[in-house]
């Protein structure tokens, strides 16, 4: 990866041929030369050289404005087009200006023909195109849409093309014999440029999509095949009425038209070609839209969709939630991809192909889950053990219910004699049928299979991994939370209905239960224990148990306070209660304003007298370094009701002799419930209820939202999860020593002795530097030098994006990193720990940032990117650089003199070839080696470089 300098928008990328060197245009109107190279085993991508052209002094910014690059097959010259007209030739890779070769506005108007609508303005460069066959003539495209064939050799013009539509595109067909264009009112025109005469004639020019006015064609491709037709690819062109909103690329070859339909805008699109040089017939079309990357099989029938292996979009539909899960067995592993494979099959069966470089990564030590909930209801499970998230499976919970709107299986597909023939294309979808399938919360056992998804109207469903399709019904248990309160009227949105009839579901994870809170209000905490067959869920209005084995509820608890009004309303209520507030908030602006007029002048003297008094004040005061005082949050605040987390613990709540299942609660108003549950014999497990008794509840001084709950065991281990110790996976709790209850809250960590749940110690997080707990998770840290030593701790993340770790269990402050800038709200809300130290969070709504806490456990891309011989195909006849001609206009940092400019070519020969050395060694080999250290190492600190008389 390369990153600028510079905060600017990367426009263009270009590669300059034959060579792993590329250029970058960024909307600054600078241009960066980048080179890989190999450092340590390991392909860098480096900067080496930066250049903005400047005019005239007094010249209009629109002169040096680049708006088309062209790299020059010789591999050493750069042709910049411009808003003002004009061509500017640039040698690389130092980035020296040719003024002798540039190619002025006034010279290419001159060599036009009188008659051309009286030379009027040609407007921007649109294109630079070089001639397949001849490197010595370069097309110039201007905006007006005439062209232009220039010499390179005798500076002047050998034909014009007279196009009269505002030009968008120009391509250059490989047997040098003809361009093509296109245009702003969606029509391309076929020219021959082939033969004597200096001006070319029009062979051709059509509409595709019909009589009515289109849109324009702002990209157009023409690629031979070996035998039959040409491939035609064109970039938009649709009827302006009717699909201007489509974002499509048509493929026409021979009888076959299709109009490609993406879903969102597209960005640009080339073609990979069979054969070594690949010259060859086109195998694969690339497209990059605004939100994913596509790549379409031209040699299969029907031209399907080839799955790509990395870039895939995350955000298909966006991202509400994240769970991650580590070290999965294989077994699990094994039926995931296999559930997976099944989804797949419309994608074709042609590998991936875009290859080159190698992976040097290590294989990853474990497989490792990340699981996506997304705002459509489907859930997306990707492998996350390596650098790239590789799609695995997609699980879909919409089949459930009865929606707005059924899936169309058949959307794919374009209809018999549709036109255009549109074919939908890539998987990003920003619609949802549904807001209320929005998934919330996940939770995945590894070890038995099963996983529990929680969504936006209060629906928890529970589901088990099968081979085998099923057709069957889902029943749906309602959980009153409410029990009955009175005073409280739900104003949200409605529950989701549940479809009667048997329902078919793939391979996969099929539900076989459902749970419906009522109000169906939004699930904020969600818990499974597959050992015990249960799952625990929590919203705004209270929480509740669930045993999913004889699908029963076994506990509903209403955390309602009598204030909470607000979580009554339901998000959509919300909006209405917030206009209401800012309009009288803009009343009694208006008020205050009036009478602020009527005492400006008394208060603005009040208002500086007080401020000189504290100024003097604090200037005596001599302030010392102590904690801040936390103020109490009110029991009157909405949401204390909504609960934060929910944990299952096998501890000793009653005695400190008998430990017993348990359930434990936290919510927004620092209240902790916990639960004693009683489970029969697994002999009588089926028959037999389960059953939970209130036990003990806590009530936090400060009432702060409590985000986290952990027992440790007499070690001061955190307990192990659920089937664990009988996978032999962990060892089993320490059930000897006395158990400690850690209860996190936002602003401070605090551990309870159990059972008497007497306070032992904390550390206050907020009254030391003010910031509070977002998020935290149980972590495993390995020595990355004792493969048998490790520590668990509590890793942190603050509402000012700082990362820290709490020893366990001392509650001790490690160490303490900035990760996410403060800002970033929601990235901060997205972020998810795994068991080893690492953690995720979106960056963007398409991209995750992976980051580790652990010594041991670092995922990091390592690859190597072979660096081919540079054989530049042609070279053209250059002015001698120490010519007195050459003038040097560069305004790169350090390329202001020809020495300079010198330096930098060389520091990128020894960059990308070190054969370079070698030469040099051959032609001294009558001197001493330090001739050749000490003119080096002078060359490269910048003093004079090696000449011919040298």
């Amino acid at each position: 990866m390369g990153l600028h300098d510079e905060n600017a928008a990367v426009t263009q990328v270009h590669f300059l041929p034959q060579q792993v060197d590329l250029v970058t245009l960024l909307d600054d109107n600078s241009l960066h030369m980048w080179t890989l190279r190999a450092h340590q085993g390991v392909s860098e991508l480096l900067e080496i050289g930066r250049f903005t052209l400047t005019g005239p002094p007094g010249a209009s910014p629109s002169v040096t404005r680049v708006t088309a690059v062209l790299t020059h097959s010789s591999g050493d010259l750069l042709f910049l087009g411009t808003e003002g007209g004009h061509v500017f030739v640039v040698e690389v890779p130092g980035f020296r200006e040719l003024e002798e070769r540039n190619i002025s506005l006034e010279n290419v108007t001159n060599s036009l023909p009188e008659d051309y609508g009286g030379r009027r303005s040609l407007e921007h460069v649109e294109s630079l195109q070089e001639n397949p066959v001849n490197p010595r003539q370069v097309l110039i495209g201007y905006g007006r849409g005439i062209m232009v064939i220039w010499d390179l050799e005798r500076q002047s013009a050998v034909k014009h093309i007279p196009a009269t539509q505002q030009l968008e595109s120009v391509w250059w067909t490989e047997d040098g014999g003809h361009v093509l264009s296109s245009h702003s009112d969606g029509s391309y025109c076929r020219w021959m440029v082939a033969g004597e005469g200096t001006q070319s004639e029009q062979e051709k020019s059509e509409v595709p999509y019909g009589h009515f006015p289109c849109k324009a064609i702002s990209k157009i491709i023409q690629l031979p095949t070996e035998q039959g037709p040409p491939f035609l690819f064109l970039s938009g062109g649709m009827p302006r009425a009717s699909y201007g909103d489509r974002h499509c690329i048509s493929v026409i070859h021979s009888k076959t038209h299709v109009a490609l339909d993406f879903t969102s805008r597209i960005i640009d699109f080339f073609v990979i070609r069979d054969g070594p040089d690949h010259t060859g017939d086109p195998s694969a079309l690339v497209v990059l839209v605004e939100e994913e990357l596509v790549v379409i099989d031209l040699q299969t029938e029907g031209w399907p969709v080839i799955q790509t292996p990395y870039l895939v979009p995350l955000h298909c539909s966006a991202i509400t939630c994240s769970h991650h899960v580590s070290a999965i067995p294989l077994k699990l592993w094994e039926k995931v991809l296999s559930a997976g494979a099944l989804q797949n099959t419309h994608y074709s069966k042609k590998p991936w192909p875009i290859t080159g470089g190698q992976n040097l990564s290590p294989d990853a030590p474990q497989r490792d889950l990340l699981l996506t909930g997304h705002e459509d209801g489907t859930v997306r499970f990707w492998d996350a053990s390596g650098v790239c998230l590789y799609p695995m499976y997609k699980l879909s919970t919409a089949g459930v219910f009865l929606t707005d709107a059924e899936p169309n299986d058949n959307m794919n597909q374009c209809t018999e004699g549709e036109w255009p023939p549109f074919r939908k294309v890539g998987c990003f979808d920003p619609y949802s049928d549904d807001p209320r399938l929005g998934v919330q919360k996940i939770h995945l056992c590894k070890y038995s299979g099963y996983l529990t998804v929680a969504g936006t109207a209060g629906q928890i469903l529970v589901l088990e991994l099968n081979d085998e399709a099923a057709e069957q019904t889902v029943e749906a248990t309602v959980a009153d939370l409410l029990q009955g309160q009175e005073g409280f009227r739900w104003k949200g949105h409605t529950r989701l209905e549940v479809k009667e009839e048997p329902v078919r579901f793939p391979p996969g994870f099929q539900p076989f239960a459902l749970v419906q809170c009522q109000p169906p209000a939004v699930v904020t905490a969600l818990t499974l224990h597959s050992e015990w067959k249960l799952v625990t869920f929590g919203t705004s209005h209270g929480f509740g148990l669930y045993d999913y084995q004889q699908k029963s509820n076994v506990l509903v608890r209403c955390t309602l306070n009598p204030s909470d009004q607000l979580a009554m309303e339901g998000p959509l209520s919300r909006v209405k209660s917030i206009k209401k507030s800012l309009r009288q908030s803009f009343r009694r602006i208006r008020r205050s304003r009036v009478s602020l007029r009527k005492h400006h002048v008394n208060s603005a003297a009040k208002v500086q007298e007080a401020n000189a008094r504290l100024e003097a004040e604090l200037a005596e005061m001599e302030l010392a370094p102590v904690q801040r005082k936390i103020e109490a949050r009110s029991s009157d605040d909405s949401f204390t009701g909504l609960v934060r987390t929910l944990y299952f613990a096998d501890t000793f709540l009653s005695d400190s002799s008998h430990h017993t299942p348990s359930l434990w609660a936290g919510t927004n108003g620092g209240s902790v419930f916990a639960y004693q549950l009683r489970l029969p014999p697994v002999e009588r497990r089926a028959e037999d209820p389960v059953s939970a008794h209130p036990a003990k509840e806590i009530q936090l001084m400060h009432r702060a939202p409590v985000v986290g709950i952990v027992v440790l065991d007499g070690h001061g281990s955190p307990l192990p999860e659920p089937l664990e110790v009988a996978h032999d996976l962990a060892r089993s709790a320490d059930m000897q020593g006395c158990h400690q209850l850690l209860v996190i809250s936002e602003e401070q960590f605090k551990v309870f002795t159990l059972p008497k749940v007497s306070a032992k110690m904390k550390l206050k997080l907020t009254a030391i530097d003010g910031s509070r707990v977002r998020r935290v998770g149980v972590a495993w840290f390995g020595s990355n030098r004792s493969e048998d030593y490790g520590e668990s701790g509590l890793t942190v993340l603050t509402n000012q994006g700082d990362l820290h770790v709490v020893s366990l269990p001392g509650v001790k402050l490690q160490v303490q990193y900035p990760c996410i800038r403060r800002e970033d709200v929601s990235g901060i809300a997205s972020c998810v720990f795994t068991k080893h130290g690492q953690g995720f969070y979106l960056i963007s709504p398409s991209e995750f940032e992976r980051f580790s806490l652990s010594a041991r456990c670092v995922v990091e891309p390592r690859s190597l990117v072979e660096v081919p011989s540079q054989t530049p195909s042609t070279t053209l006849p250059r002015a001698q650089p120490d010519g007195p001609s050459v003038k040097h206009r560069n305004s790169t940092r350090d390329t202001d003199d020809m020495e300079s400019s010198a330096r930098r070519v060389m520091e990128h020969a020894l960059l990308n070839d070190e054969t370079v050395l070698q030469e040099i060694q051959k032609s001294l080999e009558g001197y001493q080696p330090t001739f050749l250290e000490n003119n080096v190492k002078s060359a490269l600190a910048g003093g004079k470089v090696l000449t011919n008389g040298d």
